[in-house]
């Protein structure tokens, strides 16, 4: 599918589904359990299936954190599965993407019970979430990130469909390194540049570890990588995470051969969708919905 602008006409709203929420262990780590909550569509399914990785700058926020997404997934019909990790100080780079990893297998060795196909699973992150969420589907096999065997589950492993982006930190190092221009420079900037700085230290620990998990870097570098189609989301006017950042990325992923929806919306800046006085945040939120029944209804 060629890529579209976010000046594209969205498509109309799905119907309506009722669906639950429960909080479920799906692993843990000695003694201290990770759980994920579940909004589960009323009705017999199949159901596509989305994985929500919450934002945090990698540190901070939980399973909760992304639940005005969740709910508007799951009313039109997909099964969200909104997870908890290992963050710090607990740990930090790689084991959230072991996590994560364990969680997508976990999660397709229990297809039939939830009403989910195992080829129809996709992720969706915001933030350092949307980071996470492509480096995971690019390296689904990496063997640090399957690294937690799952028991009676041979052959199950943790690839997806499709990607939703929701404003990410695409390139950590180099986000890394305009926050601290940023900083350095005084004057007027979002508040979060001052907080994201040390988690970036927290979570990565060095600048390699930022290139070495960098998806960026990873496509320049030309390691084979699994490349599901991706959407893209993201404020012009976003301030925390680069344009330039994101017209690199998109650019690399193109030429390795990935497709790449852009739904770049334009006097929009970082947080956008949950700012209620956004008339593109309801747009952006129907294009994630298109999106990911497009490429797994």
């Amino acid at each position: 599918m060629p890529a579209t602008s976010a000046a594209a006409k969205p498509s109309p709203s799905l119907n309506a589904h009722e669906f639950t929420v429960d909080d479920i262990e799906y692993l843990n780590h000695g003694g201290s359990p990770l759980l994920l909550r579940l909004f589960k569509p009323k009705g017999a399914g199949p159901y596509p299936l989305m994985i929500d990785l919450h934002g945090g700058a990698w540190c901070n926020q939980d399973r909760t954190g992304d639940t005005m997404f969740n709910e508007a997934l799951a009313k039109s019909g997909v099964v969200v599965a909104a997870l908890d990790f290992r963050m710090p100080p607990a740990a930090g780079y790689p084991a959230s993407l072991a996590d994560i990893n364990y969680a997508t297998r976990w999660l397709k060795a229990r297809a039939r019970e939830l009403k989910v196909r195992a080829d129809r699973v996709g992720m969706i992150g915001i933030s350092s979430g949307g980071h996470q969420a492509m480096l995971a589907a690019m390296r689904p096999r990496d063997a640090r990130y399957a690294a937690i065997p799952l028991a009676g589950s041979v052959g199950v492993d943790a690839s997806v469909a499709a990607a939703v982006l929701v404003w990410p930190v695409i390139d950590p190092l180099r986000r890394f390194h305009h926050a601290k221009r940023l900083q350095a420079a005084g004057g007027t900037y979002p508040e979060q540049i001052d907080r994201v700085i040390p988690s970036h230290i927290k979570f990565w620990g060095s600048e390699e570890a930022m290139e070495e998990g960098n998806p960026v870097g990873i496509l320049d570098r030309g390691e084979a990588v699994a490349m599901p189609p991706v959407l893209y989301v993201q404020g012009a006017n976003d301030v925390v995470h680069p344009k330039a950042h994101l017209e690199h990325f998109v650019a690399s992923y193109r030429r390795r051969g990935g497709e790449v929806e852009l739904a770049l919306y334009e006097g929009e800046a970082e947080g956008f969708i949950r700012n209620p006085a956004s008339k593109a945040a309801p747009l952006a939120m129907q294009r994630i919905i298109a999106f990911v029944h497009g490429r797994l209804g």
